[in-house]
């Protein structure tokens, strides 16, 4: 399965955001790599620039390649409702990053690995399609056999209150979870400008 497997800190340095998750790192550096990066003089960037950047910065924190998100754009195009919003949503009813947010794994690139070794169910059923898109009412769960795995277990008990992603519901006696609809643009907390993504494929 193709996935960015290059320098995380690198990358979200470039990006300006700790797409990732929190890095000693990057907090260290906050600014571009490169022996120029923390210049005072900073060519500003150009509108195609900026808007090139946050599709990259969607990209790499959804862990979605260039034609996969281009994909899914032409989807979020063909919905109702407000393109970058659309966008957003399909992106957070993946499977992989369902995962991620009812805190069954510590990270994005963590869930694609569950899901895609045979440890997650869906309404059920073992699935191994770390795209694939969720509806409401749809139960996620970890394999009753992959419930004791020590990184399924201790993402569980050190994440944070669930409830704060109000479009999911999560027993964790049961290791399991429901998808109860697309969130709201405002419930989305990742800082992505969806607008300059829908400019730069309008051209």
């Amino acid at each position: 399965m193709a996935r960015y497997t290059g320098p995380k800190t690198k990358k979200a340095r470039a990006l300006g955001e700790p797409i990732f998750g929190f890095s000693k790192a990057f907090e260290k550096k906050k600014y571009r790599p490169g022996m120029h990066g923390n210049s005072r003089r900073r060519r500003q960037r150009s509108d195609y620039a900026l808007q090139l950047l946050e599709k990259q910065k969607a990209k790499y924190t959804y862990g979605v390649l260039e034609r996969q998100f281009r994909n899914l754009f032409d989807a979020a195009s063909r919905k109702g409702g407000v393109t970058g919003e659309v966008l957003l949503q399909l992106l957070e009813a993946r499977l992989d990053n369902t995962v991620f947010r009812l805190g069954l794994a510590p990270t994005r690139s963590a869930a694609r690995q569950l899901v895609s070794h045979k440890h997650v169910t869906l309404n059920g059923v073992i699935t191994n399609i770390p795209s694939a898109q969720l509806r409401a009412g749809d139960v996620i769960s970890i394999r009753g056999k992959s419930q004791g795995m020590n990184i399924v277990r201790e993402s569980v008990s050190g994440k944070s209150d669930v409830r704060k992603y109000g479009w999911l519901e999560f027993n964790p006696d049961k290791m399991e979870g429901v998808f109860l609809n697309y969130p709201e643009r405002d419930q989305i907390p990742e800082k992505i400008n969806e607008q300059l993504i829908v400019e730069l494929y309008s051209k």
